[in-house]
């Protein structure tokens, strides 16, 4: 692919906005099916998941590409959602194999370019089981005062870091990481929150796996688009530990030795709880293969204040989300998890494709 090629198709892919992603996607896929959110855009906009399915209905294998999971995150998946159907991979499929695709399924955390659902929950911390105790996380408990401070001034912000720096000088950076990113059940808006029950973006979810009977597939892939952890432009296949090492050989049987693992200590992510790979396991066991496509993006200490701005607003200035501080802190988020640079953008959709290819050739192997 040329310069022009590149600049071609990264602007039939990309986005400024939701509501632009949107629209391209269901140019793209005109009989898509909305689930609505019940919560409006930063204008009143209306918001929607949109899903997609290309293949006969009684297809038992089953490609599941999701975007906007987290978000901004959105961007990036959105764009490699329309590159699949730009590839033509979802045409002469094999009457066995279908492909569904999930346009924004954090469509409110998109259109408002914030990681978290409407409810104020990192939505890949919120697919626990929520009849069973939740899991604990007393380091966050210690930190969350510091890790999203009310006073957020200059002083402010330096005395709650220097009670993390102190923590991470005693304890470690693993353990700050776990502490801050693994997910909380206590604490609602602050890090890494999981909820106190099911999102209405997990509700849909669920409502999408009923709606096109995946629980009666045989082999179903699910990758799910992220930015953000690792190197700038890589995108790292992780695998996720509610499918164990036994998920993990399965996921590297499809996409290569590339694919890595939170058991292992492979991962640029820490061992996370409620993560969306919980729902498929529980859903379908061995009979699924989840995979987060991570792309990284800039430092981690980049994200790390983005993260704390956009909580504190939330938090402590909710009537100011759309005022000029409103909108730059929400613009910041933006920017960190979707970088404006061609050579990202391209290294996404490169990536992406080589993904694409690898679950289809997969699933239609054995015709």
């Amino acid at each position: 692919m040329n310069l022009d090629s590149a600049k071609q198709m990264i602007s039939l892919v990309y986005a400024s906005t939701y509501f632009e992603a949107r629209q391209k996607f269901l140019g793209a896929a005109p009989k898509s099916r909305a689930y609505p959110c019940s919560t409006k855009g930063p204008s009143g906009e209306d918001l929607f998941t949109d899903v997609a399915y290309f293949g006969r209905p009684d297809a038992t294998k089953l490609l599941v590409l999701v975007s906007g999971t987290h978000g901004p995150e959105g961007y990036c998946g959105s764009a490699a959602q329309l590159s699949f159907l730009q590839a033509k991979l979802h045409e002469g499929l094999p009457p066995s194999t279908a492909v569904l695709l999930i346009h924004a399924l954090n469509c409110y955390g998109f259109a408002w370019d914030r990681r978290v659902t409407a409810e104020g929950c990192d939505l890949n911390r919120n697919f626990v089981d929520f009849s069973k105790p939740l899991p604990s996380n007393p380091d966050y408990e210690a930190l969350h005062e510091h890790l999203v401070p009310v006073d957020n001034s200059v002083d402010g912000v330096r005395r709650a870091d220097a009670v993390l720096d102190e923590f991470r000088s005693r304890h470690g950076l693993q353990k700050f990481r776990q502490a801050r990113a693994s997910g909380q059940y206590t604490r609602p808006g602050g890090m890494s929150y999981g909820g106190n029950g099911p999102t209405e973006s997990r509700r849909t979810l669920e409502r999408i796996f009923v709606d096109h009977e995946i629980a009666g597939r045989d082999r179903v892939i699910i990758i799910d688009y992220h930015t953000g952890l690792g190197p700038y432009g890589y995108g790292e296949l992780q695998c996720e530990q509610p499918s164990g090492l036994t998920g993990f050989e399965r996921a590297r049987s499809i996409f290569g030795p590339s694919v890595t693992s939170p058991d292992l200590g492979t991962s640029s992510s820490v061992v996370l709880s409620g993560t969306q790979d919980e729902f498929w396991e529980r859903s379908l066991g061995n009979r699924h293969t989840y995979v987060a496509l991570e792309f990284g993006t800039y430092d981690m200490s980049q994200a790390w204040q983005t993260g704390r701005n956009d909580l504190w607003l939330f938090m402590h200035r909710p009537e100011e989300a759309n005022s000029e501080m409103g909108r730059k802190i929400r613009n910041d988020s933006k920017l960190y998890y979707y970088p404006q640079h061609l050579d990202w953008k391209e290294m996404v959709l490169w990536r992406s494709h080589q993904a694409h290819r690898q679950a289809v050739e997969a699933l239609t192997s054995l015709e």
